[in-house]
């Protein structure tokens, strides 16, 4: 078993605690509407999305939101974890690896969490 500090350890990008409203959508468009969450934590790879309605690992998902300084991101995302809620501390949500997001995205996202910023 992992313990949390160790599997910061293996993560790529530094992650920094950010509380974002973000929608998700279906990236295949199979399904109508969208679902707002809110994140937990934000990195230029991903983000950790904290919510009772889980997608599966694997799932591809739209992303959509906004930052501090009002400017939209939209990446599209792979569901790569999973947290139900255990009773044992765990929050609930999905790990959520961007797997298409612009150039321009990425540095506001870099810059934000160089930053440190809570929103």
């Amino acid at each position: 078993m992992t313990s949390g500090a160790a599997r910061g350890n293996l993560r790529q990008h530094a992650r920094s605690p950010v509380e974002l409203p973000i929608t998700v959508s279906d990236a295949a468009n199979k399904v109508e509407g969208h679902i707002e969450f809110n994140t937990g934590d934000l990195s230029v790879g991903g983000a950790f999305i904290r919510s009772d309605l889980l997608f599966e690992v694997g799932e591809e998902l739209q992303l959509d939101f906004a930052m501090p300084d009002g400017r939209q991101i939209r990446a599209r995302g792979k569901v790569v974890r999973v947290a139900r809620d255990s009773g044992d501390d765990v929050i609930p949500g999905m790990g959520i690896q961007f797997v298409a997001l612009t150039d321009a995205d990425r540095d506001a996202i870099r810059a934000l969490c160089t930053r440190g910023s809570h929103g």
